[in-house]
């Protein structure tokens, strides 16, 4: 048994090349129209844009007219529409208005778009204030830090943004402290017994306390993603009641449930309790108050919405691999893997095609090596039984080929017979399947070059 011909497995590596190429550029072109994600970790909470009115964000409070509301503002510096969140300290703001004919009109949120311009076409207003959303002239104010956030969505004292903006459109300076510090903070005190006895026990029972007043009626899905443990426990309250002092409740429910994450709400502010605290609690309130500050204080979301909004910054943070939180599992998916490599593969494969291809038209001619070692008879009857076979397929283009190759052949055989050197009948062998060479190419069989079909014939 010989060696398998060379040829044959050049040939195999040459198409097989082809067809890979052809392969990696159809899957290439098909995935342009693919959207591939290559974060570090894709989390399920959603983000897709909700159209206004379908959060349940838009109250069935209505505002008057612009000229009766244009009538109340002039009759009063600070007017206070039925429906409305947004508390101020009428003193201090009074104080703040002073001698000038600066005006005030505060109304409900959840207004509509045609309500809200009502609002703004009342011309006389110099500060308009919109559930908690505080504007005037081309200014708006909102708080930017946690002290300012929770007083803003825990109590609904917008007091320091309203003094703040007043300020502004006087092209006065704030007072010491006010430019970094949005408000003046909430009166904490801790809860008495009464107060904490009936919330501990919800939360022993069911996991959620939902204290009178309050829109929560049950958990958002988010939940299960944001704690996948299932062991965090929520206290969900309504407004605070402005100007009086909070309950704590946060500190209070972690001393009673250590090492459980607690998630406590007042009103539209939500808070985190427990484990990671120190990281994990100002890093999602800054992402959620951080961006959608503007939407909560226009519209009046119910509490549900708002929990499960900052439950979806929770998951985020989670899957974003921070603080060592474990990241699910997600199967090995080899196209995203190799995408970036397949114009690569797609080269080399082309380069070996091309490769092979030129060699397989410019290889000179040769012979397998058994004719090599003075074979000269075994070689002299393959290239006569290749010129008999390609003889019945030459036409006029490769009959002067064959001819020589036959005369060549011819002068072969008989130094074989008259024991000439060997060196002159390889020469004339060699002369031989030259032209038989040219013969194969004249009639388009590559199959019938010398090469190929001597090698051929010794598989």
């Amino acid at each position: 048994m010989t060696d398998r011909p060379a040829r044959a497995w050049s040939e195999w590596l040459r198409w097989g090349a082809l067809g890979v190429a052809v392969v990696v550029l159809t899957i290439f072109l098909v995935v342009q129209g693919r959207t591939i994600d290559v974060s570090y970790g894709q989390s399920p909470s959603s983000s897709d844009p909700v159209p206004e009115g379908d959060a349940g964000e838009l109250s069935d409070a209505t505002v008057p007219s612009v000229e009766e509301m244009t009538r109340m503002v002039a009759d009063d510096h600070i007017v206070r529409l039925p429906g409305s969140v947004a508390h101020i300290d009428e003193d201090r703001v009074r104080a703040e208005i002073g001698g000038t004919d600066s005006r005030v009109l505060i109304a409900p949120p959840g207004l509509d778009e045609d309500e809200r311009g009502r609002v703004r076409d009342v011309e006389n207003a110099t500060v308009r204030v919109i559930g908690t959303e505080v504007t005037g002239g081309f200014f708006q104010v909102v708080p930017n830090d946690f002290d300012g956030w929770r007083e803003v969505f825990g109590t609904g004292d917008v007091t320091s943004l309203v003094t703040r903006l007043l300020r502004e459109l006087r092209d006065e300076e704030n007072e010491d402290g006010e430019d970094g510090e949005d408000g003046d903070g909430i009166a904490w005190r801790e809860p008495t017994a009464e107060e904490l006895g009936p919330v501990t026990a919800d939360l022993r029972e069911t996991g959620l306390h939902t204290a009178e007043g309050s829109t929560m009626d049950s958990l958002p899905e988010a939940t299960a993603t944001a704690f996948p443990d299932g062991d965090a426990l929520y206290a969900v309250f309504p407004q605070q009641e402005w100007g009086q002092p909070v309950p704590e409740y946060g500190p209070a429910l972690a001393a009673e449930f250590p090492g459980r994450p607690i998630v406590v709400m007042y009103g539209a502010w939500v808070e985190y309790h427990g484990p990671d605290q120190e990281e994990f609690a100002q890093v999602v309130a800054a992402g959620l108050y951080g961006q959608l500050t503007e939407r909560l204080s226009r519209y009046d979301y119910p509490q549900h919405n708002v929990l499960h909004a900052y439950l979806n910054r929770v998951t985020d943070v989670r899957y974003a691999g921070l603080f060592d939180r474990p990241l699910p599992y997600q199967p090995f998916d080899p196209l995203r893997v190799t995408l970036p490599a397949l114009p690569w593969i797609f080269a080399a494969c082309v380069l070996v095609f091309l490769g092979l291809s030129v060699r397989s038209v410019l290889r000179p001619v040769t012979r397998p090596r058994k004719y090599q070692r003075g074979h000269s008879a075994a070689r002299l009857a393959g290239l006569t039984a290749l010129a008999i076979e390609v003889s019945a397929l030459t036409g006029r283009d490769g009959n002067a080929s064959l001819t020589r190759g036959l005369t060549a052949l011819e002068g072969a055989r008989k130094a074989l017979d008259d024991k000439l050197p060997d060196q002159h009948v390889q020469t004339l062998l060699t002369q031989a399947e030259a032209e038989l060479d040219d013969t194969a190419r004249a009639v388009g069989r590559t199959d019938y070059r010398p090469n190929v079909y001597l090698q051929g014939r010794l598989a």
